[in-house]
């Protein structure tokens, strides 16, 4: 048996979770998230706690009995708590401006801007414009906009400039050494 299947999910205050048919839908004070259950898994939603089961021992259902455990905590912490990835820009010259909720204009040392249009349920906001805070509460798509908005300049390891997580160690590599011979 999963051990990590076996946990049951406690639900905090305002955080509801409905199973109907083949899927769960958990809503929260930040927002709501639905997701389809796999054939065999079987979840049951009491007041306080979410716990999940299989009907077999078939080997696709034991893979998915932790990873529906583990994707149903994670959608409960996002529309309790909601998530946060905070990027941050490296560079002189370098600076992004979200214009909406959803759009973040990077100038990133190329010859034109890069705009970026985040999927729906994610916001963007710069309150620096070094700083970019990337929040939702799909854990998932948070976590893919902000690995392609890194993409667009990813740090290179000479200067260390380009767009990173915060926190990020960047290793740096020695240049080329200058001089000549004595």
């Amino acid at each position: 048996m999963s051990r990590l299947g076996k946990k049951s999910v406690a639900l905090p205050k305002g955080v509801t979770v409905t199973v109907t048919g083949r899927s769960v839908k958990i809503k929260g004070p930040k927002g709501e998230c639905a997701m389809p259950l796999t054939d065999g898994i079987d979840v049951s939603a009491a007041a306080d706690a979410v716990t999940v089961s299989r009907a077999s021992e078939a080997r696709p259902v034991r893979a998915m009995h932790g990873t529906t455990r583990a994707n149903i905590a994670a959608a409960v912490v996002g529309v309790a708590d909601g998530y946060t990835r905070t990027l941050e820009i490296e560079g002189v010259g370098y600076s992004a401006a979200a214009q909406g909720p959803g759009k973040l204009v990077l100038k990133i040392g190329f010859n034109a801007d890069r705009v970026m249009l985040a999927p729906a349920g994610v916001t963007v906001a710069t309150p620096k414009n070094t700083i970019i805070n990337i929040q939702g509460v799909d854990k998932q798509k948070v976590g893919q906009f902000a690995a392609e908005v890194r993409a667009v300049r990813p740090p290179e390891p000479y200067q260390g400039k380009g767009i990173r997580y915060a926190g990020e160690r960047i290793i740096r590599k020695v240049g080329k050494a200058v001089g000549g011979k004595a």
